[in-house]
């Protein structure tokens, strides 16, 4: 079909149903991106009354007054404060993941991987001490919190560290006989312990300078030379014999 013979079949009366789809979609595009900057200013309003007076004295009317909409607004969004808590969590990892993702493409050693995994980490809790409160702080309060965590994307955030170290056992530049996962672990507890003492700590300094002495910890440990686990080697470990009086 000619392009005079296409034109030649919108007549003129379908052209404001055209305009009407137009105006319609358009609507719907602002109504979204309006709803998603709510959602936004709760999540912030959220952190702040979470950070500055606990989870448990703070109502989910004065997050709503501080959000700036109405309590209707909020629970159409989130069904209550656990809701609300899961949310900052759960969007929090979102961004870590993503964040980490696209910066370790272009690095493929695996130590050198590690250290920009704990320096984004370090960085992004030094960044907003609110946030820092609330997920080193707050959300431990709960089991039922921690456990739904560990199952969702606190695992795939795991898996970013295990695929680092799982690399560097096939390069030759960790040992094999570890298990990748619970290195990933013991690296991750590494990273949150000196997060939380961040936050306790009445001293104000740059959390993301300690980075690298996490990844060397981790990486050299703490001997000169190579120390042998003599429980790994099925041996117990050695207890000097208590001294008798008069020796």
């Amino acid at each position: 079909m000619s392009d005079l013979a296409l034109r030649e079949t919108v007549t003129p009366a379908d052209r404001p149903t055209t305009a009407r789809a137009g105006h319609r979609l358009t609507g719907k595009i602002e109504a979204r991106r309006e709803a998603g900057g709510k959602r936004e200013a709760i999540l912030r309003a959220a952190v702040r009354a979470f950070a500055r007076h606990g989870f448990s004295n703070s109502p989910l009317a004065g997050i709503a007054r501080a959000a700036g909409v109405p309590v209707a607004t909020l629970r159409r969004s989130f069904e209550n404060k656990d809701d609300l808590l899961v949310s900052i969590f759960d969007q929090t990892l979102a961004e870590a993941i993503e964040e980490g993702r696209q910066a370790l493409e272009s690095i493929a050693d695996p130590i050198a991987r590690l250290d920009e995994i704990a320096r984004l980490h370090l960085a992004r809790v030094g960044r907003d001490r609110d946030l820092a409160i609330v997920c080193q702080v707050e959300l431990r309060q709960s089991v039922k919190f921690m456990a739904r965590f560990s199952s969702t994307r606190l695992r795939d955030y795991l898996g970013i560290i295990r695929d680092a170290i799982a690399a560097g056992q096939q390069r030759g530049v960790f040992r094999d006989g570890l298990k990748p996962t619970i290195g990933a672990k013991l690296f991750f507890g590494m990273l949150d312990q000196m997060a939380t003492n961040w936050v306790l700590s009445p001293r104000r300094y740059p959390l993301e300078a300690e980075s690298a002495l996490v990844v060397d910890l981790f990486v050299n440990g703490l001997s000169s030379r190579p120390i042998a686990a003599p429980r790994a080697a099925g041996r117990r470990p050695h207890r000097p014999s208590p001294r008798k009086p008069g020796r």
